[in-house]
């Protein structure tokens, strides 16, 4: 098999994962995959699929030798190409899509050069992929928005989630630290985004986060809402990680952005609502939403585009005539997220066509 051919089958595997991994004209993508996998690594990546296996496993699978899959699965892992889960003496390895996976394990290891090739890369094929699926994370409240007369299950209240993790990472944005090698950055936190439980482990082993305590992130959960942050766990009640997001460098929510509609590629159960005798059209809203989903109307009124705004309640918590409010959506239009993230994949990949198994296996069953 040559080199080329390869990394062309890493693409196509990595495609059928999560949001994708499209090809484009000027073929960035590649120079991407090149950058980061040796053709070793690439083949290795071809034998995974995203679910756990040990070395030994890959090894018995493939007929590779159990020593030679151990070694390379660890160097993968300790460069954030894969996920690894330690526990005890054993390690367990598995596939990461690009997006939410190896893109964001290289916030240690982003430059320049890197940075570059995923900018023109997001603006000539991943952007307009991703702002026409829903997207593999859910956009939750800001915790000050919600009334506490509404039901609001634990996994729709970004405190309630961080006070049900026992083990926290924090790390750096990935996307505020590519913007910034660019110089695009915005001025917002960059120490925000949250690991949890066994991907927490992974984060800190790498030395790409730090562990915190419960009260720890709820502080930085209180700054990311002064700073007007959109808070985004994985789509599962269970979240192994969750992100604080702003519209200026976050892939996900610049997608969103360039979509007519934008709540109805994001999984939220609220919208704001303006009430128009207490409006005095200050305009603070407008600065606080990501979506551009406020404007002022003719009657010095703020208006909602109900199509655009995605309920994070920003824009709800810095009304100063309380003008604004966020309200649930009827129980026809709420969706609950499932109970695991493999789920939320699964589905990503039904809807898409495509399949979580690697395209290995899948084409020695078809000559079989």
């Amino acid at each position: 098999m040559s080199n080329d051919v390869v990394y062309s089958q890493l693409r196509e595997q990595l495609d059928q994962y999560s949001v994708g991994f499209p090809q484009t004209e000027s073929g960035v993508e590649m120079k991407i995959l090149r950058k980061l996998f040796t053709e070793e690594e690439a083949r290795m990546y071809l034998d995974l699929s995203m679910l756990l296996e040990t070395p030994e496993a890959v090894a018995q699978r493939t007929g590779q030798d159990p020593r030679q899959v151990a070694s390379l699965l660890e160097t993968m892992a300790d460069k954030g190409l894969i996920f690894r889960l330690r526990k005890g003496e054993t390690s367990k390895y598995a596939a990461s899509p690009f997006v939410v996976g190896f893109y964001e394990f290289q916030v240690e290891n982003m430059d320049r050069e890197l940075a570059e090739l995923v900018e023109q890369y997001m603006e000539e094929g991943f952007l307009k992929r991703a702002s026409e699926q829903t997207v593999p994370m859910r956009t939750v409240p800001v915790n000050k928005a919600i009334n506490v007369s509404w039901p609001v299950a634990p996994y729709e209240d970004v405190r309630e989630i961080v006070k049900s993790k026992d083990r926290i990472a924090v790390a750096k944005c990935i996307c505020r630290v590519q913007q910034g090698l660019l110089e695009k950055a915005c001025d917002k936190p960059i120490e925000v985004c949250f690991s949890f439980g066994s991907h927490a482990q992974y984060y800190v082993d790498r030395g790409m986060g730090r562990w915190i305590t419960q009260e720890e992130a709820l502080k930085i959960l209180d700054e990311c809402e002064e700073a007007g942050l959109v808070s985004q766990p994985f789509n599962a009640q269970n979240p192994g990680g969750m992100c604080n997001c702003c519209g200026d460098c976050c892939g996900m929510l610049r997608a969103l952005k360039k979509h007519p509609k934008p709540s109805q590629m994001v999984v939220t159960n609220y919208f704001a609502q303006v009430d128009p005798d207490l409006c005095s059209a200050c305009e603070t809203c407008l600065e606080r939403c990501q979506m551009e989903a406020i404007s002022i109307g003719p009657d010095d009124v703020a208006q909602v585009n109900r199509d655009r705004c995605i309920g994070c309640g920003l824009c709800v918590t810095t009304c100063p005539a309380e003008a604004l409010s966020l309200r649930p959506y009827p129980a026809d239009r709420r969706r609950e997220p499932p109970s695991r993230a493999q789920e939320t994949m699964m589905e990503l990949a039904r809807k898409r066509g495509t399949s979580m198994i690697p395209l290995s296996v899948l084409r020695a069953a078809s000559k079989s």
